[in-house]
């Protein structure tokens, strides 16, 4: 099985963001100021190598090139739609592809059909997690010119990710497409985007559904998904502040098999070295609110852990099978939400040693 990373591009000023906060704002600034919040807290999180600008394909190649070294087969870049307009694409074409790595390391995209936060650190803890200006509205047209221009532009490149022989996609909130358009609309959109693919002489679309709910799990197979997999499947969404990560690893392990056999289709197996959104968040104390991004928090997370984690992925043999199966982790650089394989001032390299040891 395939190793593949998320990659989270998020790292470099954009017009949007300078209009919201200040100009040059970025996340590092949340990782930076955060404080730890209880007893044994690790924050805040220092990258080993000191913060980057994932537009620079040096600074960003040399992280990307460190996971390749460690067994990091592929990485899938979250790309930001939303009827045409993109943000944050620059970490992808010019810090990516612009760089060494750009035309050999295998890379795919998933569609984070979310738009990026307007407030940073969240303060209002009586709003929606997710607020309906951040839902991205598509329909069939639109999802189709969305696939058209990933496969103009990326799918055509030859170190494109495939999995079967087909180029690897995959949505990141399956739920909210499903809902939004309607089983049938999603249906039409992904029959239409294969055809105008087939049509312009491109390869079919592995499209993987991820984190699709209860409801919409059975649907993904109907609709037209060729697998499903998670982005960060590790704490109890619902539980306790804090969670142990051996315990919340090992109980998501026991579900895998499980989603296959609900969905009928293969399950990716899914991975996270740890969770912690605080930065995020604004500090309320023993009042902060129950829900992201200050809940919950994961404990006890540690390389070793996270290699037995990985071994787990690596031997799993999903009931509905696939030529060429991945294992996706998230994340290479998710600094902000705690779950990152890049160098930290405390295990320094052993997140990815992790990663190498668990492939053997």
């Amino acid at each position: 099985m395939r190793t593949a990373a998320y990659v989270y591009t998020g790292w470099h000023p954009i017009a949007e963001r300078d209009a919201t906060f200040h100009p040059g704002f970025t996340e590092w600034e949340l990782v930076r100021a955060c404080r730890p919040r209880f007893a044994g807290h690790h924050q805040p999180k220092v990258p080993q190598l000191g913060e980057y600008d994932d537009t620079d394909p040096v600074a960003f190649g040399r992280r990307l090139q460190l996971a390749r070294d460690h067994g990091v087969d592929a990485f899938v870049f979250g790309v930001f739609w939303c009827r045409g307009k993109r943000v944050f694409e620059l970490g992808l074409d010019r810090g990516f592809l612009g760089g060494p790595l750009g035309g050999v390391a295998p890379f795919a995209c998933t569609w984070a059909n979310r738009l990026p936060r307007r407030v940073l650190p969240v303060a209002r803890p009586d709003l929606p997690v997710v607020d309906p200006e951040r839902h991205v509205p598509s329909d069939v047209g639109d999802f189709v010119r969305f696939v058209a221009t990933l496969a103009e532009r990326y799918f055509v490149r030859p170190n494109y990710l495939t999995v079967a022989g087909r180029s690897y996609l995959s949505i990141y909130d399956s739920t909210f497409f499903v809902r939004e358009l309607g089983p049938a609309h999603a249906r039409a959109a992904i029959a239409a985007a294969r055809a105008w693919l087939h049509e312009h002489g491109h390869r079919d679309l592995h499209l993987a559904a991820i984190e699709p709910n209860e409801a919409t799990l059975p649907l993904v197979r109907e609709v037209g998904f060729d697998s499903v997999t998670h982005y960060v499947l590790l704490p109890d969404w619902k539980g306790p502040f804090l969670q142990d990560y051996r315990e919340c690893a090992e109980r998501r392990a026991r579900q895998w098999r499980s989603f296959a056999d609900r969905a009928g289709l293969p399950y990716m197996p899914a991975v996270a070295p740890g969770w912690d959104a605080s930065p995020r968040g604004a500090d309320f104390g023993g009042t902060r609110p129950d829900k992201y991004p200050w809940s919950p928090v994961v404990t006890g997370e540690h390389p070793e852990h996270f290699a037995a984690a990985l071994r787990r992925a690596h031997g799993f043999r999903s009931p509905v099978g696939v030529d060429d199966p991945l294992v996706l982790v998230a994340s290479l650089n998710e600094w902000s939400e705690g779950h990152y394989l890049e160098p930290d001032m405390v295990h320094g390299l052993g997140w990815l040693e992790a990663l190498r040891s668990a492939r053997g």
